[in-house]
């Protein structure tokens, strides 16, 4: 794999340079965070963003979106048109990268916060000009923090609400359950633990046995026991209809975020 270059080494940007096989030159303007980085094996500091740019053919954009219109005229003027791109950028489309990069050669990627452990579950879509060769390095990219989902791009936002987002939904559903447990008398450092392995076990279960989750849910509850009388109370609070509300809400966020890109470049006039 030819060398690839991370700008941005926050949490995600440093979490998947940690993550590759090979080695990587990465670079941010926070020194400290660069060099931070440059204890692991593999990983070298760019003295600039022009030495990461002339040292790597394939560069991955680990920037918030806010921060990518004030790289772009950099990035272009290196060759941009030669280099195989990847954005973690949420919110911002292939065909604003493309144009502003110059370059078809793009795809998007879509990680979670668990590329930090290797756990990552990624959507990527690529550009339709983008070579084979491109999409297949920047899939292995993406395994090699984790599982990797190939979707259309029109599908990102809804990936964001059942993927990106719901892990915050899921640790906040991790809370109110070990809240509970403290409730009926376990401390909370203990319930905690004891309701990350549920989870762990549930995903054991889940993935493993290929049945529906209401099946499953279903062979829980006795008749007249307790998993039905707690199922009850989640059926009268719309347990159901707040999660979706939630993965709507966020999907509707970041469509309106890919919007306001596209308005953006129409009103600086490139079209």
């Amino acid at each position: 794999m030819q060398k690839l270059g991370i700008i941005g080494c926050g949490n995600m940007g440093g979490a998947i340079a940690q993550s590759l096989p090979d080695g990587v030159v990465v670079y941010d303007s926070d020194q400290q965070k660069m060099e931070a980085l440059t204890r692991f094996a593999g990983i070298e500091a760019a003295s600039s963003l022009e030495d990461l740019l002339d040292r790597s053919q394939r560069v991955l954009l680990a920037v918030k979106p806010q921060i990518l219109p004030s790289l772009f005229p950099m990035l272009r003027k290196h060759n941009s048109s030669e280099k195989a791109w990847i954005s973690i950028a949420a919110g911002v489309p292939l065909a604003v990268l493309a144009e502003e990069l110059g370059s078809d050669q793009v795809v998007r990627f879509m990680p979670n916060i668990a590329a930090s452990q290797k756990a990552a579950v990624t959507a990527y879509a690529a550009h339709p000009n983008c070579s084979t060769e491109n999409l297949v390095s920047a899939r292995k990219i993406a395994q090699s923090f984790g599982q990797a989902f190939h979707l259309q791009e029109s599908q990102f936002s809804a990936f964001i609400g059942i993927s990106g987002s719901a892990i915050a939904f899921m640790l906040q559903f991790c809370h109110a359950l070990s809240m509970g447990g403290v409730r009926e008398g376990i401390p909370y450092p203990q319930a905690l633990e004891i309701v990350s392995a549920t989870m762990n076990s549930t995903n054991a279960l889940l993935s493993t046995s290929k049945q529906h989750p209401v099946a499953l849910a279903t062979m829980v509850c006795s008749a007249g026991g307790t998993t039905i009388e707690g199922m009850q109370a989640l059926c009268e609070g719309a347990f159901d209809a707040v999660v979706m509300q939630a993965v709507e809400a966020s999907c509707s966020k970041s469509k309106a975020m890919e919007e306001r890109a596209l308005l953006d470049r129409e009103i600086t006039g490139k079209r």
